[in-house]
Parts: structure tokens; C-alpha cells; sequence
């Protein structure tokens, strides 16, 4: 394997060869040379050799050092070959080209370290018919190829346009000498001006073996003419870019002396910082009523400003900071209408229900009357999807009469969202707390921080601890923003939060908020709501007209009890819009002009029912109880099913249990264990038998202690022989002498079992307090018994069947 002159520099500089042929002695000539009919093949690594192109060619493989020193001492020829991969270091014949250029081997010179150099001159294309050997070098049968001329006038365009293109190359180009000029202008056979051409010009070793292949004149030249414009273009191009970049620079550097010589002129008349745009920004400054720190910072930002150049990016972005600072409403507000009636009004207009948290807005309002300076309370409205959190704060900021910002944090996990990015970073801006007081260009507006518990933590910081300054009324008068660096006063600002789910958000965040609970709605405010807002507003959306579309009642509680089962509305608006456009498209089609829905036509519209109460069902067999849990989509029935088969007394739970609930099971049986001579169970029961327990629902994640109850009497249940009461549901958690201790969520959870059609409730004894919390038309429709024992529990659950435990087993 051989390498190009680039590895030849240890030749002196009197064996240096230029790569044209003008030189080249008539003697060298591939007519004074007879060919025979098989020659030793050079294979090559980087360079593709054309005739009559004199290349210098480092030899330093054994096998090519050996052929090189029989040329030498023979007829000096060989063939040189381009190898298919150049990383190859032992090429076979399997590893090159089949067409080549026979060489004739000018000066050989070896070195201390084994490896020759070697100057050659191409000769002659060639191509392979055969190797006949590999060893100890490469030997192949050969046949020269001749250049097929044509004298055509189209074959001399193409020689003179592509000697004007070259011409054109060399002067661009600097890695090419200006001796090659003189040797296009000598040089009249096309043939050789093709390969000079294409040996020159910078395109791939593949694309130089293809024109080394070809051998019509005409062919190679048509193909030179291509790439020849592109390298042209290319060349043109970045000469064009150098040239820009050069002229920017010097028009960089007039403007900068210029502009030095301006400003001592302006400041020898004493004009020079009342004129122009930074005039304009000092009226600005005194205009915008910044607080006195704030103003000092900015008047030394313009005075900083002045004596950056504009072309300058530093001056973009000290340009960026006092629009931010001027634009600020440190001192804008908008006036409050505390007007207590009227604000009633409103929020009774746009919400049905929610007593607590417009009892809350109206003692605001009543406050701020009798102290102006009040600052804002910190509110969390917590509860499930739909039940109208975000609109509520439209409804308070109208009611209020204030600017209002809503900023969604769900997925917000780079605390630069809250405090800003510093200014020293490209690209970087306050963050999103004042640019929406700026957007709402007020500084007391109802600011709606929504999804708060679905904040996030990763590496760029942690954006809830950023909130805990924002959220502090004791610390937010002077918020600090990374990108303003001067306090800003939050105080004025209503800060409202809302979150599906308190557990998430940091306990030092929760502390600073005042959570109002919204748990969801009852089927009777579900119809109101319905009757009230969604029906009317769905059928102005979709272009109805009141006469054309009714739901009455009886449809309505179809739609509510058999299609939607939520805490919110959001699903139950999804319905009604979807009835207003099946109807729509009757009124369109000309078949009704007026719809009144029946229960009936729902199968029709909305397609089969969804949700059927089937607790009887349910609960039809031993081994099954009924549970209440809280979810942050509002409350749910859960079916505990027990089951037992022939084993070793072992427990099996199933259905995606969370370490608490594994917990409450343990605890559970082992009370039931306990308590078997009172439960008439004999215990072999439980040591010939695995006890298998599955909440269904197993994909959804379920967990807490107040199912506790629920799977002691489920057990009990199995072990006895004995139905659990139809309609029947309970939750508490368990202690392990049979102690029922106080859960939360009850408003959910009850809300949740008289959508299910629950009748009778067993609740902790410590829990009744809660029911005051509970609806009217809930209380009404349901039967709550307190229990303090897991005894009570088994009488009100098993019925008088199954006899109060009267200790433990000994």
C-alpha cells in the first residue's frame, strides 16, 4: 500500500515534480513504451493517479517495498490502483478498483526506517482482465486503454470553458499554485487538460476514479463542466462571506470612533444626554413612579447605556432591562368595587353553590372596605376536576373589579419560571410572576397560580420553594426577580392557587395558603347546574336557539346517574355538547326542527349506558364488603371481594395495593384471628387455608388506612358464612384491639356513595362531627350509623347472626 506526497516531504526539494505533464520529457512518453501484457499492481490509500501526472508516493508494506525494488531493477513499470477502502492495511485483490494507470517509477529513494519513496509518472489507463497472483505482491493481466478523441466544435467548447473555470479555481482558491495557469495555457491535447483538471480539483478519491474510468474526451469533460461550476460556486461564496465579515468589522470600528467623537461634541454643547432615544427613556424613567431604588438603578442603567455603541449586543440587552423596568406598574393599580350586593350577584351568577368560598371572597371584601391597606390573602381552592376552580377566579377577579392572570404550573419544573433567568444569560427574561403583572399592567391583580401540586423538581431547582416567597404575604412586599434585581411590592396582588390533590404541594407551601375545599356536587346541584349553565350555554356555542333544542328533567338525571359519574361537571358539559350537535345536525338535514330529548333517546345519541348501580349484585355472595376511599378526582365505592382456597394459612393480595392498605389487611386478619371463638370460626380455618384478597380495578393504584374496617368485616364475612347487608358501605381504619379511628374525606366519599346508590353508611364514631359539611339532600337520602368497635361494625354489617367477640383465642 502506497500513500501521496503529503507523507514525501523527507525527498529534498530538487525531486519535487509539479502535476502537470508540460515537463515531461518526450521520452517518457507512453508511445516509446511497449506494455506487456501483465505488471505489478501499487495498490493506493489516498490518491488517484491520472497519466502523465507526476505524483511522489510513500512506500512502507513489505510486500510493496519488494515490488517497488523489482521495478526498479526491471522496465520501471507498474500499475497503480485505488483501493475500495482506504483504512485497509494489507489490500488483496479483492480490495481494488478494476481500472488503474500504468506508472513509470522516475526516482526510488529509501530510507533508514525500511520505507521507500518513490516519484512516478502516470503513463496510460489500464484496466484489469485478471490477477494472477497475490504473492509475494500483486500481479494482474492488463490492457491499456486509449483515449477516444473528438474533434468536434462541441468537444473544443467544453475544453476552453473548462480551462476558464479552472483558471477562475486557481485564482480563488489557495491551496492551488499559479503555476497551473501556465500549464492549462500550454496545454492543447483535451485528453491531458481533462486529467490535469481532475486531478487538481477537490472532489472525493470515488469521483476522481470514475473520471480516471472513463474513456471518451468528450464524456469526461461534460462531467467536469459540473463540478467545475459547483467548486466555482463554492468558492465565490465563502470569498463573498470573508469579504462581508472584513467590511462589517471595519464599519464596526468607524462607527465606534464616530460615534466617540458625537458624544464629546454633545458633551462640549452640553446636549448630549437630553436629545434622541435615551431623551426619551429618561422621560420614561420619571414618568413611571418607580420606587426611589428602583429609579436609581435605572438612571445608572441609561447612563451605562449612553456610551454603548448600538451595533453593540451588550447594548440590546441594557436596552431590554430598562424597558422591563419601565414598563413595570410599580405604582398602577386598578380601583376595587366594594360594593358587597353586587359581588354576590356575580358570583351567584356564574356558580351554582360553593357557599364557603363565596363566604370567604365577600369577608374579603368587607375587610378591604374597612381597611384599604389590607393585604391580599394567600386562597387555595382544593377539589376534583370540573367542579369550576380556574372560572371561579374570573368570577372573583370580576366581581373585584381587577386585571386577571392566570399561570398554569403544571409541568413547571425549572425555577427560573418563578424567579427569572439572570441577565448575564443570552436570551433571558424576569419570570412569569411579573410577566403577567406586567401583562395585566396592574399591580393588584387576581393572580390564579393553577395546578399548584403538579409543580415539579429535576435539576434546574425546585419551583414550589421559589413560590414560598411569592406566597408569604410577610415577605412578598419585596419580591425579588432574578432579571429585575430590585424588589417588587406583591402585597396588592390576590393570589389564588388551586390543586386537585393537597398532598403533593410541600407543607411549608401549604402553610402559607388558606385552602378552601371544593369536594363536587351533589345530583341535585349537578341538575340545577345543568338546567342553569351548561344546557344554555351549550346550545348558544353550537348556534341553537331556545325552542329548538329542551332537556327536560327526567333526561337530565338519566344523563347524570347513567352517563357521567364525576365530582365535577366537566364530563357532563361533554355530553350535553355532544346532544347539541346531534341535534344540530338533524335542524341542518331538515329531518326536526324542534328536539325535545326523552331519557329514551340518550341510547341513540350518546350510545349504551356507562354506569349502573349494581351493589346488590355485588354483594349477593359471602366474602364481599363495600368500602368508601378518596381520590383527588373526588370520592369512590371500592368492592373488597375475600376469597379462600386449600393452603397454608397464607395471604394474598391483589390489586395494586399500596403499602398502607397491605398494612390495614395484616392488621385486619389478624384481628379476625384473634376474635375467632367469637365469631364461631374454628382455626384450622386459617391454617389449612390461603386467604386471597383483590380490590378490582387493578390497574388503578389504591392505598390509605380507611379500608381497614372494610376488610376486617369482609373477612368476617367469608370465615361466617354470613351476606354483608345490600346498600351498605363503611370506612375507618382499624387498630388491633378492634378500635374504628377517624378518617378524612368524608364529604367525598359520601358524596360518592349516594351517586352509587348507597343507602346506609357505617362511619367512625369520631367522624359524625364531619356530616354537618354534607349537603341536606345528601342526609336525606342516606342512613349514617357510628360505630367505635369492629364489633359494631360486624352487628350493623352481618346482622344479629354473628355474636359480638367475647375475646381473644387462647
Amino acid at each position: 500500500m502506497a500513500k501521496s506526497k503529503s507523507e514525501f516531504s523527507a525527498a529534498p526539494a530538487s525531486d519535487e515534480v509539479p502535476h502537470s505533464a508540460s515537463e515531461t520529457d518526450s521520452n517518457l512518453s507512453e508511445t516509446s513504451i511497449e506494455l506487456p501484457p501483465s505488471l505489478p499492481v501499487l495498490p493506493l490509500s489516498d490518491v488517484v493517479v491520472f497519466p502523465y501526472m507526476v505524483a511522489p508516493l510513500l512506500v512502507s508494506a513489505k510486500s510493496s517495498v519488494r515490488l517497488i525494488d523489482d521495478v526498479v531493477a526491471g522496465n520501471r513499470l507498474l500499475l497503480l490502483v485505488l483501493q475500495l477502502k482506504p483504512e485497509t492495511e494489507e489490500p488483496t485483490s479483492k480490495d481494488l478498483f478494476q481500472f488503474g494507470c500504468i506508472a513509470r517509477v522516475l526516482k526510488m529513494l529509501k530510507f533508514p526506517d525500511d520505507s521507500v519513496r518513490v516519484l512516478v509518472q502516470g503513463l496510460k489507463r489500464a484496466r484489469i482482465k485478471r490477477f494472477e497472483s497475490d504473492n509475494p505482491y500483486i500481479q494482474a493481466e492488463i490492457e491499456g486503454i486509449e483515449d477516444e478523441l473528438d474533434d468536434s466544435v462541441e468537444s473544443e467548447a467544453l475544453a476552453r470553458n473548462a480551462t476558464k473555470q479552472f483558471q477562475e479555481i486557481i485564482t480563488l482558491s489557495p491551496n492551488l499554485p499559479d503555476e497551473l495557469k501556465i500549464a492549462l495555457l500550454n496545454m492543447d491535447d483535451a485528453g491531458k487538460l481533462s486529467d490535469l483538471i481532475a486531478a487538481n480539483i477537490n472532489i472525493p478519491l470515488p469521483d476522481k476514479q470514475k473520471f480516471l474510468e472513463v474513456a471518451s474526451v468528450k464524456t469526461r469533460l461534460e462531467k467536469l463542466s459540473g463540478v467545475l461550476q459547483k467548486e466555482l460556486d463554492v468558492l465565490q461564496l465563502g470569498s463573498e462571506i470573508q469579504n462581508k465579515v472584513s467590511s462589517a468589522l471595519s464599519k464596526s470600528q468607524r462607527d465606534y470612533f464616530l460615534r466617540e467623537q458625537l458624544r464629546q461634541i454633545q458633551k462640549e454643547l452640553g446636549e448630549g444626554e437630553g436629545g434622541g432615544d435615551l431623551g426619551e427613556l429618561r422621560e420614561k424613567i420619571e414618568q413611571a413612579a418607580m420606587p426611589e431604588e428602583a429609579k436609581k438603578i435605572s438612571l445608572k442603567e441609561l447612563d451605562r447605556l449612553s456610551s454603548i455603541p448600538t451595533a453593540s449586543a451588550e447594548y440590546t440587552v441594557s436596552r431590554n432591562y430598562l424597558d422591563w423596568l419601565i414598563a413595570m406598574p410599580w405604582s398602577k393599580r386598578t380601583e376595587d368595587h366594594l360594593d358587597i350586593n353586587r359581588a354576590r350577584r356575580i358570583l351567584d351568577t356564574d356558580h351554582y353553590g360553593l357557599p364557603k368560598v363565596k363566604d370567604r371572597i365577600l369577608e374579603h371584601l368587607a375587610i378591604l372596605k374597612l381597611k384599604p391597606d389590607k393585604k391580599g390573602p394567600i386562597l387555595c381552592f382544593a377539589g376534583p376536576p370540573g367542579v369550576g376552580k380556574t372560572s371561579l377566579g374570573m368570577s372573583i377577579a370580576r366581581a373585584l373589579g381587577r386585571k386577571f392572570v392566570r399561570l398554569s404550573l403544571g409541568g413547571v419544573r425549572d425555577e427560573a419560571e418563578i424567579r427569572g433567568h439572570r441577565r448575564t444569560y443570552i436570551g433571558a427574561l424576569p419570570g412569569r410572576i411579573i410577566q403577567g403583572l406586567r401583562k395585566a399592567e396592574s399591580n393588584n391583580p387576581i393572580f390564579m397560580l393553577d395546578e399548584i401540586d403538579k409543580v415539579g423538581t429535576d435539576f434546574r431547582g425546585d419551583p414550589s420553594s421559589a413560590l414560598l416567597e411569592v406566597l408569604d404575604p410577610a415577605q412578598n412586599f419585596a419580591f425579588s426577580d432574578h432579571y429585575l434585581e430590585v424588589p417588587f411590592d406583591l402585597s396588592h396582588v390576590l393570589f389564588i392557587t388551586t390543586a386537585n390533590w393537597l398532598e403533593p404541594v410541600p407543607a411549608a407551601l401549604r402553610d402559607r395558603m388558606e385552602v378552601l375545599e371544593l369536594p363536587g356536587y351533589t345530583d341535585e346541584e349537578k341538575l340545577r347546574i345543568s338546567k342553569e349553565y351548561l344546557v344554555p350555554r351549550q346550545r348558544t356555542e353550537h348556534g341553537l336557539k331556545s325552542n329548538q333544542v329542551t332537556i327536560p328533567d327526567p333526561a337530565l338525571n338519566k344523563l347524570i346517574d347513567a352517563y357521567t359519574r364525576e365530582a365535577g361537571v366537566r364530563n357532563l358539559e361533554r355530553e350535553v355538547a355532544s346532544i347539541c350537535r346531534k341535534v344540530g345536525r338533524q335542524i341542518v338535514e331538515g329531518k326536526r326542527q324542534r328536539v325535545t330529548v326523552k331519557p329514551s333517546d340518550l341510547h341513540d345519541m350518546l350510545g349504551p349506558e356507562r354506569y349502573f348501580v349494581d351493589l346488590a349484585e355485588r354483594t349477593s355472595e359471602t366474602g364481599v364488603a363495600t368500602g368508601l376511599a378518596w381520590t383527588p378526582v373526588g370520592g369512590e365505592i371500592l368492592f373488597i371481594e375475600v376469597s379462600r382456597m386449600r393452603g397454608k394459612g397464607s395471604l394474598i393480595l391483589t390489586g395494586s395495593l399500596g403499602e398502607v392498605m397491605q398494612e390495614s389487611a395484616q392488621a385486619a386478619l389478624s384481628y379476625v384471628k384473634a376474635h375467632a371463638r367469637g365469631l364461631k370460626i374454628g382455626f384450622e380455618e386459617f391454617e389449612k387455608n390461603d386467604i386471597h384478597v383483590h380490590i378490582p380495578s387493578g390497574g388503578t393504584p389504591k392505598d390509605g388506612p380507611s379500608a381497614g374496617v372494610t376488610l376486617a368485616v369482609a373477612l368476617a364475612s367469608l370465615f361466617t358464612r354470613r351476606k354483608v347487608r345490600p346498600y351498605l358501605a363503611m370506612t375507618g381504619e382499624i387498630s388491633l384491639r378492634g378500635k374504628i379511628l377517624p378518617v378524612g374525606g368524608i364529604k367525598e366519599k359520601m358524596l360518592a356513595a349516594v351517586r352509587s346508590g348507597i343507602k346506609t353508611v357505617l362511619l367512625p364514631d369520631k367522624n359524625m362531627r364531619d356530616l354537618e359539611e354534607i349537603p341536606k339532600e345528601v342526609r336525606k337520602k342516606m342512613k349514617f350509623i357510628p360505630i367505635k368497635n369492629i364489633s359494631d361494625a360486624y352487628h350493623h354489617a352481618l346482622g344479629e347472626h354473628t355474636n359480638r367477640p367475647v375475646g381473644a383465642l387462647k
